[in-house]
Protein backbone atom coordinates (compact mmCIF):
# COMPACT_ATOMS: atom_id res chain seq x y z
CA UNK A 1 0.00 0.00 0.00
CA UNK A 2 1.51 3.38 -1.18
CA UNK A 3 0.73 5.14 2.49
CA UNK A 4 1.36 8.70 0.72
CA UNK A 5 -0.90 8.27 -2.01
CA UNK A 6 -3.31 7.16 0.20
CA UNK A 7 -3.06 10.09 2.17
CA UNK A 8 -3.23 12.59 -0.80
CA UNK A 9 -6.17 10.98 -2.01
CA UNK A 10 -7.93 11.25 1.35
CA UNK A 11 -6.91 14.79 1.70
CA UNK A 12 -8.47 15.91 -1.56
CA UNK A 13 -11.44 14.04 -1.01
CA UNK A 14 -12.13 16.06 2.35
CA UNK A 15 -11.22 19.28 0.15
CA UNK A 16 -13.34 18.76 -2.02
CA UNK A 17 -16.34 17.58 0.70
CA UNK A 18 -15.93 20.60 2.30
CA UNK A 19 -15.85 22.79 -0.88
CA UNK A 20 -19.05 21.54 -1.61
CA UNK A 21 -20.80 22.89 1.30
CA UNK A 22 -20.97 26.23 -0.31
CA UNK A 23 -21.16 27.81 -3.74
CA UNK A 24 -18.07 30.34 -3.23
CA UNK A 25 -16.15 27.39 -1.91
CA UNK A 26 -16.72 25.47 -4.86
CA UNK A 27 -16.07 28.09 -7.32
CA UNK A 28 -12.47 28.67 -5.53
CA UNK A 29 -11.64 24.78 -5.12
CA UNK A 30 -12.14 24.84 -8.91
CA UNK A 31 -9.85 27.66 -9.55
CA UNK A 32 -7.26 26.73 -7.24
CA UNK A 33 -6.96 22.93 -9.15
CA UNK A 34 -7.10 25.06 -12.82
CA UNK A 35 -10.61 24.91 -13.91
CA UNK A 36 -11.28 28.43 -15.64
CA UNK A 37 -14.50 29.91 -14.19
CA UNK A 38 -15.92 32.87 -14.63
CA UNK A 39 -17.76 35.55 -12.27
CA UNK A 40 -21.31 34.94 -11.43
CA UNK A 41 -21.98 31.47 -11.86
CA UNK A 42 -24.66 29.79 -9.88
CA UNK A 43 -25.03 26.23 -8.68
CA UNK A 44 -28.48 25.28 -7.95
CA UNK A 45 -30.32 22.27 -6.15
CA UNK A 46 -27.91 20.38 -4.63
CA UNK A 47 -24.38 21.42 -4.71
CA UNK A 48 -23.08 18.30 -3.54
CA UNK A 49 -24.74 16.08 -7.14
CA UNK A 50 -22.98 18.49 -8.89
CA UNK A 51 -19.37 17.28 -10.77
CA UNK A 52 -16.88 18.62 -12.96
CA UNK A 53 -14.01 16.96 -13.70
CA UNK A 54 -11.00 18.33 -12.38
CA UNK A 55 -8.55 15.19 -13.59
CA UNK A 56 -7.16 17.48 -16.36
CA UNK A 57 -8.67 20.86 -15.05
CA UNK A 58 -6.53 22.97 -18.06
CA UNK A 59 -9.16 21.25 -20.27
CA UNK A 60 -12.28 23.13 -18.43
CA UNK A 61 -13.17 26.89 -19.60
CA UNK A 62 -16.69 28.08 -18.11
CA UNK A 63 -17.68 31.69 -18.85
CA UNK A 64 -19.46 34.40 -16.83
CA UNK A 65 -23.30 33.95 -15.66
CA UNK A 66 -23.15 30.17 -16.00
CA UNK A 67 -25.94 28.50 -13.97
CA UNK A 68 -25.87 24.35 -13.10
CA UNK A 69 -28.70 22.23 -11.92
CA UNK A 70 -28.74 19.07 -9.39
CA UNK A 71 -26.93 16.16 -11.72
CA UNK A 72 -24.93 18.22 -13.69
CA UNK A 73 -22.14 16.51 -15.12
CA UNK A 74 -18.46 17.73 -17.08
CA UNK A 75 -16.58 14.89 -18.11
CA UNK A 76 -13.20 16.15 -19.74
CA UNK A 77 -12.15 12.03 -20.04
CA UNK A 78 -13.13 8.44 -20.57
CA UNK A 79 -12.00 5.14 -19.21
CA UNK A 80 -13.11 2.96 -22.67
CA UNK A 81 -9.12 1.78 -22.06
CA UNK A 82 -9.90 -0.59 -19.70
CA UNK A 83 -11.80 -2.81 -22.17
CA UNK A 84 -8.93 -2.33 -24.47
CA UNK A 85 -6.22 -3.33 -21.81
CA UNK A 86 -8.02 -7.00 -22.20
CA UNK A 87 -8.84 -6.79 -26.05
CA UNK A 88 -5.79 -5.07 -27.55
CA UNK A 89 -3.67 -5.35 -24.40
CA UNK A 90 -3.21 -1.31 -24.57
CA UNK A 91 -3.04 1.45 -22.86
CA UNK A 92 -5.34 3.98 -25.00
CA UNK A 93 -5.90 7.66 -23.06
CA UNK A 94 -8.89 9.65 -24.11
CA UNK A 95 -9.42 13.09 -23.09
CA UNK A 96 -10.56 16.44 -24.45
CA UNK A 97 -11.77 20.30 -23.90
CA UNK A 98 -15.21 21.68 -22.56
CA UNK A 99 -15.55 24.94 -23.14
CA UNK A 100 -18.46 27.01 -22.04
CA UNK A 101 -19.39 30.07 -23.02
CA UNK A 102 -21.37 33.05 -20.98
CA UNK A 103 -24.69 33.32 -19.88
CA UNK A 104 -25.46 29.34 -20.75
CA UNK A 105 -28.54 27.73 -18.27
CA UNK A 106 -28.56 23.66 -17.35
CA UNK A 107 -31.29 21.86 -16.50
CA UNK A 108 -31.42 19.34 -14.15
CA UNK A 109 -29.02 15.50 -14.63
CA UNK A 110 -27.33 17.34 -17.59
CA UNK A 111 -23.85 15.78 -18.66
CA UNK A 112 -21.38 17.79 -21.21
CA UNK A 113 -18.63 15.13 -22.88
CA UNK A 114 -15.13 16.12 -24.18
CA UNK A 115 -14.65 17.89 -26.90
CA UNK A 116 -17.57 19.78 -26.68
CA UNK A 117 -17.97 23.50 -27.07
CA UNK A 118 -21.67 25.34 -26.02
CA UNK A 119 -21.69 29.13 -27.21
CA UNK A 120 -23.20 32.03 -25.20
CA UNK A 121 -26.67 32.75 -24.47
CA UNK A 122 -27.82 28.87 -24.42
CA UNK A 123 -30.59 26.90 -22.40
CA UNK A 124 -29.38 23.16 -22.23
CA UNK A 125 -32.81 21.31 -21.61
CA UNK A 126 -33.36 18.99 -18.82
CA UNK A 127 -31.89 15.28 -19.03
CA UNK A 128 -29.19 16.42 -21.97
CA UNK A 129 -25.90 14.40 -23.00
CA UNK A 130 -23.91 17.13 -25.33
CA UNK A 131 -21.82 15.04 -27.20
CA UNK A 132 -21.03 18.07 -30.25
CA UNK A 133 -20.77 21.82 -30.27
CA UNK A 134 -24.07 23.89 -29.49
CA UNK A 135 -23.67 27.34 -31.39
CA UNK A 136 -24.66 30.46 -29.13
CA UNK A 137 -27.94 31.43 -28.66
CA UNK A 138 -29.50 28.41 -28.71
CA UNK A 139 -31.99 25.89 -26.66
CA UNK A 140 -30.68 22.11 -26.98
CA UNK A 141 -32.14 19.08 -25.23
CA UNK A 142 -32.13 15.31 -25.95
CA UNK A 143 -29.18 12.43 -25.06
CA UNK A 144 -27.50 13.66 -27.51
CA UNK A 145 -28.54 16.91 -27.50
CA UNK A 146 -29.98 18.85 -30.51
CA UNK A 147 -30.73 22.13 -31.22
CA UNK A 148 -34.36 22.80 -31.35
CA UNK A 149 -34.60 26.59 -31.36
CA UNK A 150 -32.84 29.55 -31.48
CA UNK A 151 -32.89 31.16 -28.01
CA UNK A 152 -35.03 34.19 -29.58
CA UNK A 153 -37.56 31.64 -31.16
CA UNK A 154 -37.85 29.99 -27.95
CA UNK A 155 -38.37 33.51 -25.69
CA UNK A 156 -41.22 34.15 -28.10
CA UNK A 157 -42.73 30.42 -27.49
CA UNK A 158 -42.16 30.85 -24.16
CA UNK A 159 -43.99 34.36 -23.52
CA UNK A 160 -46.74 32.98 -24.89
CA UNK A 161 -47.22 30.03 -23.82
CA UNK A 162 -46.50 31.40 -19.99
CA UNK A 163 -49.36 33.47 -20.04
CA UNK A 164 -51.65 30.06 -20.18
CA UNK A 165 -49.77 28.23 -17.88
CA UNK A 166 -50.25 31.09 -15.39
CA UNK A 167 -53.59 30.96 -15.81
CA UNK A 168 -54.02 27.21 -14.98
CA UNK A 169 -51.77 27.66 -11.95
CA UNK A 170 -54.12 29.87 -10.41
CA UNK A 171 -56.95 27.83 -10.91
CA UNK A 172 -55.04 25.02 -9.23
CA UNK A 173 -54.83 26.80 -6.37
CA UNK A 174 -58.25 27.38 -5.97
CA UNK A 175 -58.93 24.17 -6.72
CA UNK A 176 -56.58 22.36 -4.61
CA UNK A 177 -56.30 24.16 -1.63
CA UNK A 178 -59.95 25.79 -1.85
CA UNK A 179 -59.06 29.31 -1.31
CA UNK A 180 -58.92 32.17 -3.69
CA UNK A 181 -55.44 32.32 -4.71
CA UNK A 182 -52.72 35.50 -3.13
CA UNK A 183 -50.66 37.67 -4.93
CA UNK A 184 -47.21 36.09 -3.17
CA UNK A 185 -48.41 32.44 -4.71
CA UNK A 186 -47.23 34.18 -7.64
CA UNK A 187 -43.34 34.80 -7.15
CA UNK A 188 -42.39 34.15 -11.21
CA UNK A 189 -45.55 34.95 -12.59
CA UNK A 190 -46.01 38.50 -11.34
CA UNK A 191 -44.82 40.52 -14.38
CA UNK A 192 -48.33 39.28 -16.13
CA UNK A 193 -50.36 41.81 -13.21
CA UNK A 194 -47.60 43.97 -12.01
CA UNK A 195 -46.04 47.21 -14.35
CA UNK A 196 -42.30 48.17 -13.15
CA UNK A 197 -43.43 51.07 -11.64
CA UNK A 198 -45.73 48.99 -9.28
CA UNK A 199 -44.69 48.48 -5.35
CA UNK A 200 -45.15 44.59 -3.96
CA UNK A 201 -42.90 43.69 -0.87
CA UNK A 202 -44.93 40.33 -0.82
CA UNK A 203 -42.93 39.62 -3.63
CA UNK A 204 -38.96 38.82 -4.01
CA UNK A 205 -39.16 40.84 -7.72
CA UNK A 206 -35.40 42.50 -7.29
CA UNK A 207 -34.19 38.96 -6.57
CA UNK A 208 -35.77 37.76 -9.75
CA UNK A 209 -34.59 39.94 -11.73
CA UNK A 210 -31.23 40.34 -11.20
CA UNK A 211 -29.39 42.39 -13.52
CA UNK A 212 -33.02 42.96 -15.34
CA UNK A 213 -34.46 45.24 -12.49
CA UNK A 214 -33.63 48.72 -13.66
CA UNK A 215 -34.95 48.57 -17.41
CA UNK A 216 -38.15 46.28 -15.65
CA UNK A 217 -38.46 49.19 -13.38
CA UNK A 218 -38.43 51.44 -16.27
CA UNK A 219 -40.22 49.67 -19.28
CA UNK A 220 -42.27 46.79 -18.11
CA UNK A 221 -45.98 46.99 -18.99
CA UNK A 222 -47.99 44.39 -17.43
CA UNK A 223 -50.13 42.07 -19.98
CA UNK A 224 -53.67 42.15 -17.48
CA UNK A 225 -54.85 45.38 -15.63
CA UNK A 226 -53.32 44.08 -12.00
CA UNK A 227 -54.07 40.83 -10.00
CA UNK A 228 -57.95 40.75 -9.75
CA UNK A 229 -57.97 41.14 -13.68
CA UNK A 230 -55.45 38.04 -13.77
CA UNK A 231 -57.30 36.14 -11.52
CA UNK A 232 -60.62 37.36 -13.63
CA UNK A 233 -59.37 35.70 -16.72
CA UNK A 234 -58.05 32.33 -15.45
CA UNK A 235 -61.85 32.60 -14.23
CA UNK A 236 -61.49 33.29 -10.51
CA UNK A 237 -63.96 36.01 -9.64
Amino acid sequence: MNVGRFLKNKFSNLELRWARTSPKRYVAYLRKRGVVIGEGCKFYSGLKTISIDTTRPSLIEIGNDVAFNKNCKLVTHDYATKVFLATHQEFIASSGKIKIGNNVSFGMDCTVLKNVTIGDNCFIGLGSVVTKNIPSNSVAIGAPAKVIATIDEYFTKRKEESVQEALEYARSIQERFNRRPKIEDFWEEFPLFLNGSDECPELPIKAQLGPAYENYKKNHKARFNGFDDFLKNAGIE
